[in-house]
This record gives structure tokens, C-alpha cells and sequence, in this order.
């Protein structure tokens, strides 16, 4: 285990650390050969995409298309770890619940299906036939179908995504809880209104030809690291980048590209942030409307900074956003966004001075009360100047998990357009449920009173992943049954329903075979472009099943005798599966010949080509007044502006999602633990504290629940002051289930209100 410090990291992102960081992962995982062929194959035409991010491939040809955490990512996928029935019979669930979320994945492969046995407290065997029958047992044992809660993560391929939400609308209900309930749901919300579609609108190419990059709330460096490379080579073409964060973070000041050999000889690196505002958590939409001011008020001078002809010709509301913004205080705007007109100003003379310009962002936007209002002005400023459908410049919400966005293209919402549902019943003779589904919070709350009596969870970490971890413990120890479909052990197959199933499956990395030869799958990254993912390595157990076979054996044992649909049939090759997809959503067409290109293919984006798909056919701007009573400001009212302190959650550079690497988290300049509060110098001189004390957390909130997470170290760091960060899921305790982003109802995990008070037993915490 790494020795417990806190150290300054002075070096690039990037460079020598990152490959000492790839080769660590493979010896560790005991892969050193098998790894390094592995990784050689990720993202390339006859390989595998990347199990990781969703950040898009340059060429899907080079020989190197892997970043540090993807080589994590696929070096957890292909360990030679596994976890067997014996090593469950060698402990109990209560056992198991003792150890850490590092340490359960940590175990290597799930190898056969396993089921709950109450009366000893252990996972034990079972065959597929009998798992499928008791989830069939249940299903079909619901008086109302609406009572099953069907969840999906982000590494479902297309195939599986499409089979599982035509399996669940044929079983009767849209309840289709998923991540993206989680992180970018805003962003979808709030463009639809104000472009007409949810995903971003630029491709790779257009960061070639961007003169200005504006980054908010995102940490490309640990969450999306080829990212770096495109900013990197935009930064040595001399385009700005502005980036907007409370942290520093690394990977936005300086970054070495580990196949420049000349930066690898001299450990230089290349400047990438031209410009960095450090504002206060949340502060993002006041910020960009006092961008907006700027502009207007040049405009109002005689200066030509709008495309009026744009406007003109493409969009509707720009006068009642002119009237707000002429109106505006810039001294809230100042106390909103902490800070100065100047910094405002700058920011948009940045913009004016750029011909073409791309906004991108990521949760550091999304997860707050006000989520869906910043996308929109966002958006607004975008539109001022023409910036959306043309080259270089555009839309960029950065998703995050390989296909969480082709999962919602597949039909994987809780809020089904009437579209696709007229193509399910067309193409597949039933007719679909119409009514909406629950979300991931409503589904958690459905679950706690009752109302959801089976959980089915198709990949990811529910329990780890979620808000408020007491509720959402007892709402799954509250259902009749819960089932995952996983490839490693984690925390939610701990925190289980009175019967549990544990659905080990393929991982993308695998060779799947089934009845008419080995099968690939498709995914969409970030920027809409969809591509085939072939597996190269032997599947870690011969009784592991791919996640397009474990929905379709479902389907066929619970819809028996009443469903048309010939589940069995279509995984045989799965290119029939990718013919139905093609029958259902027009922007398919010749999907099987489309996806032999390699590179694939781009999905029709509307508003990149200024075909605006909203009702009025017009790009929408949209107006919002500051928003000033947040959960944050009634808080400091009640309790005091010194003691309430802003806390966003955040990933380590040793962890993807919830799945955690290891304890270190190199940028930031924490090693061997992860129980840690960054904070600003001053604050914590102010609470009475010093560098290294330890303190706990307490939520402040105002349903009478009492949120606490103990026993986490004070750290120093560059944050303004009133804001401090930590790690999730460790703080996940602290963000209460009601705390959802207006008008998206997505989590708010990056700005609570919580108190920092002092822990008297900091030795028991460990890492």
C-alpha cells in the first residue's frame, strides 16, 4: 500500500507519470504480457472500444489510443483475478460488507452466476436456467409492472441497451432509471429547449479548427485524459483556452503528450490553459451572464460583437434576454459567481476576439440545483455570436461512460418519446407502455416506500453511485429481490434485497462467441459517432454469458407465451439485432454496412447543420434571473456565511466512476488514502484547525434528517475560500435525496451545504 502523504505534485499531467502509472496497473492486475497486447488493441478498427470514457477516438487507426485510466480500465477488465464460488463460500455477505469498495473490486472476475442464501449469509451457486426463472418468478408475481425498476449504466453496448428496453416496454412499464439521471441529464434538458437536441454538436475535427475553448466544470486531466491531447494541440496552434473551476487542476495548466518523444527526453510539457477563473462552486451561471453583459454593453457602444444576422435569421427570444442582461446588477453578479467584473470582462473579450468557439463542460455544470438554467446560458452565449453549426465551434457536454449516450439514443429513458414507442409497437406488434417511468431518484424513493419490489441493474454500482446512502441502502434491502448484471464484485451486490442474483457477464475486452460466430458491438461516444467493439482475449469463465444474451435468455423466460419478439434468434448474430435497430430509429439506416467503415459512422446532429428541431423550428434564447435562493444561501442564513462551507464531490486520478484503483490521487498530490477534504489555507485558520486535523461532515438541510460522513483529513489547497472538495462516494452520505437539479432531477453532488466539525478518533479511519 502507498505511504500515507500529502505532497505537491510540480510535474505536467501526462509524461513519465502516466506510463509508470499504466505499467503498475498491468503488473498489478498480474497481466504484464497479455495486458500490454490488450491495450494495443483498445479503440482500433478490429479492437475493442475503450470500457472508460466516452471521449471520441482521433482516428481510430493509430497504434496508441489509450490514455492512463483507460489502460486502468482494461487492465481491472482483463486481470487474471477471479472470484469463484469458493471464495464465497469462504465468507459471508456480513464479512464482506466490512471491507472497502477498493478492496471487493479489487478481487478480480466474477466467474458463474451466484445466488443469495439467507440462512448462511453466503453467495452460492446457481445455474443460469434457475436464475433466469426466479428473476422470471418475481417479474411475473408483480400485481402491477410498474413495480420493477429496470437500471442501466453507461457500458451497455447498443445491442444490449436495445434488447433490454424492448424486453422491459414488452413486460409493461418505462421505468428506466439510469446514469444519466446522474450526471448529464441537465445537459440534454436544457439544449433540447434551447437547440432541439440533447447531444453535443461539434466532432473532433472541430477542435482543429477552434480559436477559443472554453472549459467549464471539468477535469479532463482524471476524467476524460484524451482530451488533453486535443487541447494540447489547440494550445500549440495559439487557440485561447479559458478554463472555469474552482480547483487547479493539473491537466488544465500543463500537460506532456507521452508519445512526444521531445517532451518525454526534456519532462517539459505544453501550457494549456491561456486563462483560468477560479470562481466559487455554482458560481458558473453568474459568470457566463456577466459574460453576456459585457457584450451587450460593447454592443450598446457601437462595437459589432453580435451576429445580428444570426440572430436575426436563426433564433427567437434574443430581446427579453437583451432587456435582462442591460438590467442585470453586476455587483450580484459579482457576489454570485465570486468574482470581479474584471475577470467577467476578460473572459468575454476572450470570446469576442475568437471567430469560432467551443464550450465544453462536465458535472462540475451539471450537478447543481440550477444545472439545466447555466446549459442554457451557456448556450445563450453561444448563440450571440453564431457559434453553433459551423466549423469550429459548437456544443460540448463531455459524457462520461463509454455509451452512456447511445443508451439514451436506444430508448434508455424513463420519459420515452411518443416516436420511438409508435416504432416499438410497429415494428414488434404490442404496444408499448406510455405512461413515464421513474428516474434514478424517483426510483430510489419508490423503492423506500414500497412502491419498487424488484431492482434490476444492468452493469454499474447502484449503491455506490447514488445520493443519500442511508435511503438508498434501505430502499434496495427493502425489495423482494435485486439482480446485477456485472464483470467484478462491488458494493451493491453487499446491499441487496431479501433475494439477490449476481449476473456475471462478458467485458468489452472478451472474445463473444455465440451460435453463428464471434459478435462485435457498437457504442457512441460524446460526439455521436457509433463504431463496432470486437474482443480479442478469452473470456475470463466459460460460464459467462454477454449482457446481449443474459437480456435476451430473460426476455424469452419471462415474456413466454406472450411475447412475438424471437429473443433467442436475434443473439444468434447480432447483426439481426442491429436490423431491428435500423427498422426502429431512421438515423440507422444500413447500419450493418455503415459500421464495417472503420471509424463508423456520425448520427444526424440537427442543430450542427442550423436545422433547429424545437417548435418554433428557431434556436431558442432563453432568459433566467441569478439564482439567489439556493439550498446553499438558505443555509448560510440559517447557520452563518463563515461555518457553512460549499462542498462539491470528486473523482481521485485513481478511480473512474465508483470503481476505485487505487489511493492515490497523483495531480492533486494525495497518496495512499482517500479520506480527504481539501480547503482553503485561510478557512481552515478560521474554523480553528490546521493542515492535517481531521474533521466530519454534517449536511445542512432542512427535512430533519441528520446527514454525517466521520473522520475525513484537512488538506490545504488552491479553492476559494467557502468551498471545499472530497471524494465520492465517500461524501455521497451527505447528498440528500431531495437535493435534484430543477427541471432534470439529477443529483446536486457538487455544491452541498455541510459543516466542518471536529472528529475526535481520526486513527480508526484508515484510508
Amino acid at each position: 500500500m502507498t505511504e500515507q502523504k500529502i505532497e505537491e505534485y510540480k510535474g505536467p499531467a501526462g509524461g513519465w507519470g502516466a506510463l509508470r502509472s499504466v505499467g503498475k496497473a498491468l503488473l498489478k492486475q498480474e497481466i504484464p504480457i497479455l495486458g500490454a497486447k490488450t491495450l494495443l488493441s483498445a479503440n482500433q478498427p478490429d479492437g475493442f472500444d475503450c470500457p472508460g470514457c466516452a471521449w471520441p477516438d482521433r482516428n481510430h487507426a493509430s497504434t496508441f489510443e489509450f490514455c492512463e485510466n483507460g489502460a486502468k480500465a482494461v487492465a481491472a477488465e482483463a486481470t487474471a483475478r477471479r472470484v469463484t464460488a469458493e471464495f464465497f463460500a469462504g465468507q459471508t455477505v456480513t464479512a464482506l460488507a466490512a471491507h472497502s469498495d477498493f478492496y471487493l473490486e479489487d478481487q478480480g472476475r466474477l466467474t458463474e452466476p451466484m445466488v443469495y442464501d439467507a440462512a448462511t449469509d453466503h453467495y452460492k451457486a446457481i445455474t443460469w436456467d434457475d436464475a433466469f426463472a426466479l428473476i422470471a418468478k418475481h417479474l411475473n408475481g408483480l400485481p402491477d409492472p410498474n413495480q420493477a425498476i429496470f437500471y442501466t449504466s453507461g457500458r451497455a453496448s447498443n445491442e444490449a441497451a436495445f434488447l433490454y428496453q424492448l424486453f422491459v416496454r414488452e413486460y409493461g412499464t418505462n421505468n428506466f432509471p439510469d446514469c444519466s439521471n446522474m450526471c448529464h441529464e441537465p445537459s440534454g434538458s436544457g439544449m433540447r429547449e434551447s437547440v432541439g437536441v440533447g447531444k453535443g454538436t461539434v466532432t473532433l475535427q472541430d477542435f482543429e479548427q477552434a480559436d477559443a475553448i472554453f472549459v467549464f466544470g471539468q477535469n479532463p486531466g482524471t476524467n476524460h485524459p484524451r482530451m488533453l491531447g486535443e487541447l494540447r494541440q489547440a494550445a500549440k496552434r495559439g487557440a485561447r483556452i479559458v478554463s472555469v473551476n474552482p480547483l487547479r487542476e493539473r491537466g488544465l495548466e500543463r500537460f506532456a503528450d507521452p508519445q512526444n518523444k521531445l517532451e518525454m527526453a526534456t519532462g517539459g510539457g505544453t501550457a494549456i490553459s491561456t486563462h483560468y477563473f477560479q470562481l466559487d462552486i455554482g458560481g458558473d451561471f453568474a459568470f457566463v451572464k456577466g459574460m453576456m453583459k459585457h457584450l451587450v454593453e460593447l454592443q450598446d457602444q457601437g462595437l459589432d460583437v453580435l451576429d445580428t444576422t444570426f440572430i436575426s435569421e436563426h433564433t427567437l427570444g434574443f430581446d427579453a434576454l437583451l432587456n435582462d442582461l442591460r438590467a442585470e446588477s453586476w455587483s450580484l453578479l459579482e457576489a454570485e459567481s465570486g468574482l470581479g467584473v474584471a475577470h467577467m470582462r476578460a473572459a468575454a473579450d476572450v470570446y469576442r476576439e475568437a471567430k469560432s468557439v467551443i464550450a465544453c463542460w462536465g458535472m462540475g455544470i451539471t450537478q447543481h440545483q440550477n444545472s439545466v438554467a447555466t446549459i442554457q446560458m451557456i448556450t445563450n452565449l453561444l448563440l450571440m455570436r453564431g457559434n453553433i453549426g459551423r466549423a469550429g465551434a459548437g456544443l460540448c457536454p463531455v459524457r462520461g461512460h463509454s455509451n452512456v449516450q447511445g443508451d439514451r439514443t436506444m430508448g434508455i429513458w424513463e420519459v420515452p418519446p411518443v416516436a420511438l414507442l409508435d416504432s416499438l409497437k410497429r415494428v414488434f406488434d404490442f404496444e408499448p407502455p406510455r405512461a413515464q417511468g421513474f428516474n434514478t431518484v424517483e426510483s430510489i424513493q419508490a423503492m423506500l416506500d414500497g412502491r419498487g419490489k424488484v431492482f434490476f441493474a444492468l452493469g454499474g454500482n447502484f449503491a455506490a453511485a447514488t445520493p443519500d446512502t442511508v435511503q438508498t441502502w434501505k430502499a434496495l434491502r427493502n425489495c423482494d429481490l435485486t439482480v446485477h448484471v456485472t464483470t467484478k464484485l462491488n458494493r451493491s451486490h453487499i446491499v441487496h434485497g431479501k433475494e439477490a442474483l449476481i449476473l456475471p457477464c462478458l467485458g468489452r475486452t472478451e472474445i463473444d462467441m455465440q451460435a453463428c460466430g464471434p459478435q462485435g458491438v457498437t457504442v457512441e461516444d460524446s460526439m455521436s459517432m457509433v463504431h463496432l467493439s470486437m474482443g480479442i482475449n478469452p473470456p475470463a469463465s466459460a460460464m459467462l454469458l454477454s449482457e446481449p444474451a443474459i437480456v435476451a435468455r430473460l426476455a424469452a423466460a419471462t415474456l413466454a407465451g406472450r411475447s412475438k419478439t424471437p429473443w433467442l434468434w436475434m443473439v444468434e448474430d447480432y447483426q439481426r439485432i442491429r436490423d431491428k435497430i435500423e427498422a426502429v430509429f431512421p438515423d440507422f439506416k444500413d447500419f450493418n454496412a455503415r459500421i464495417r467503415v472503420p471509424g463508423g459512422f456520425r448520427l444526424r446532429n440537427t442543430a450542427s447543420e442550423r436545422v433547429w428541431a424545437t417548435p418554433s423550428q428557431k434556436a431558442v434564447f432563453k432568459t433566467h434571473a441569478v439564482p439567489t435562493d439556493t439550498p446553499l444561501r438558505r443555509a448560510r442564513a440559517r447557520k452563518g456565511d463563515a461555518i457553512v462551507f460549499a462542498l462539491m464531490t470528486t473523482r481521485s486520478h485513481d478511480q473512474y466512476n465508483t470503481t476505485i484503483y487505487g489511493n492515490d490521487d497523483r495531480y492533486r498530490g494525495v497518496y495512499g488514502q482517500r479520506r480527504v477534504v481539501m480547503a482553503n489555507a485561510q478557512d481552515i485558520r478560521a474554523l480553528g484547525f490546521k493542515s492535517g486535523d481531521w474533521i466530519d461532515f454534517q449536511t445542512v438541510w432542512d427535512d430533519g434528517q441528520e446527514r454525517t460522513a466521520r473522520g475525513f483529513k484537512l488538506v490545504e489547497y488552491n479553492i476559494p475560500r467557502g468551498c471545499v472538495a472530497a471524494y465520492y462516494p465517500e461524501t455521497n452520505p451527505l447528498v440528500p435525496l431531495s437535493a435534484v437539479a430543477a427541471n432534470a432531477g439529477t443529483p446536486t453532488s457538487k455544491c452541498i451545504p455541510v459543516l466542518m466539525l471536529p472528529h475526535k478518533s481520526p486513527v480508526a479511519m484508515g484510508v
